[in-house]
């Protein structure tokens, strides 16, 4: 078995790929020959030393990863629904840079017929992560008016999705021209490429009286301008700080995160209450803790999934030998869709 360890913080160079020991099944566990690895931004976040739930769960040394596809290859004795060869699809909370895993059968779900293990791999995080922000949030409406940044990227594109699922009409920002279409294909109603023209007027004349929901990942960059633009009972959500960070860069440029730290706004109840909007935040890795949550929404997703209701096809694959190359790409900024880690 190989894994990707990271023993210090630092720049990709930390991506080490060593031989491990190979995992044994416990009794409620499934060990699965892992054949793709999604990447996500989260990970450059966990090498940097800088994602607080690694350090507390796991801490130096690290294997990143939080998703994962592959053939089941033994099953422990108290396992019910999985058998040797089964195609599946799970998450991890970190680990998951490896070539063999055992997890808990309940973080582990049958992989949709028509479904390539690249695709499977890079779709729990994305989607977990729109479907908790969508559905359990905010619920949204039909009809709702919804802002979606970075919505040709693997969270953005899957939060365009299921917000159009729900009837909403979704306003997208994209970073370059090249990405519009990408969003467009997700189903946003309205693409604005903040390359071409100034966002906030954009988003003014899109959505005139203001946004049921805007989700951002962005961080100090966007997030005061978004919360002035919510309709009354809107809900801006906040899962990551991605500006704080400088693109094209794998090391932490201090001054710059110290600069965003500053410029993130503080929200005051009182002009919550007042605007009767709010302002909410999470982090998927602490959701293990409501692991039932994760069978909820995969059920329904890999449902959506199967009926041709949502698709994940954009997906740049990379063998598992090119792990650096993988955080460079995320890093640069330029990536559309998912990246994939193809053992």
């Amino acid at each position: 078995m190989q894994r990707v360890v990271v023993r210090r913080a630092g720049g990709i160079g930390r991506l080490l790929i060593e031989v491990g020991v190979e995992p044994v099944p416990q009794t409620n566990e499934v060990c699965v020959s892992v054949r793709a690895i999604g990447v996500n931004f989260a990970d450059l976040v966990v090498r940097m030393g800088l994602y607080k739930s690694a350090r507390e769960y796991v801490g130096w040394p690290i294997t990143p990863g939080f998703e994962i596809a592959g053939a089941v290859d033994a099953v422990g004795s108290d396992v019910k629904n999985f058998h040797v060869g089964d195609r599946v699809l799970g998450v991890t909370r970190f680990g998951g840079y490896a070539t063999r895993l055992c997890l808990p059968e309940a973080q582990l779900m049958p992989i949709p017929s028509g479904i390539e293990m690249s695709q499977a791999a890079t779709f729990p995080v994305a989607f977990l992560t729109a479907w908790y922000a969508v559905e359990d949030l905010c619920k949204l409406r039909p009809g709702q008016r919804v802002l979606v940044h970075s919505a040709a990227g693997g969270v953005g594109g899957a939060l365009v999705q299921l917000a159009k699922r729900r009837g909403a009409m979704v306003v997208g920002v994209v970073s370059a021209a090249r990405k519009v279409s990408a969003a467009r294909a997700h189903g946003a109603d309205v693409v604005i490429d903040k390359s071409a023209e100034p966002l906030w007027p954009a988003a003014d004349r899109a959505a005139p009286k203001g946004f049921h929901a805007v989700f951002d990942a962005n961080g100090a960059e966007t997030l005061k301008q978004g919360y002035r633009r919510l309709a009354p009972t809107g809900r801006l959500v906040i899962y990551g700080f991605h500006t704080m960070l400088a693109r094209g860069s794998d090391r932490l440029n201090i001054l710059k995160a110290a600069l965003g730290w500053l410029r993130t706004p503080r929200f005051d109840p009182f002009d919550m209450t007042d605007k009767n909007c709010g302002v909410l935040a999470f982090n998927l890795s602490y959701l293990f803790d409501e692991i039932s949550m994760f069978g909820e929404a995969m059920r329904d997703l890999l449902g959506s999934l199967e009926r041709g209701e949502l698709h994940c096809h954009d997906v740049t694959e990379l063998p598992f030998t090119q792990v650096q190359k993988a955080h460079a790409l995320l890093h640069s900024g330029d990536t559309i869709g998912r990246v994939v880690l193809v053992v």
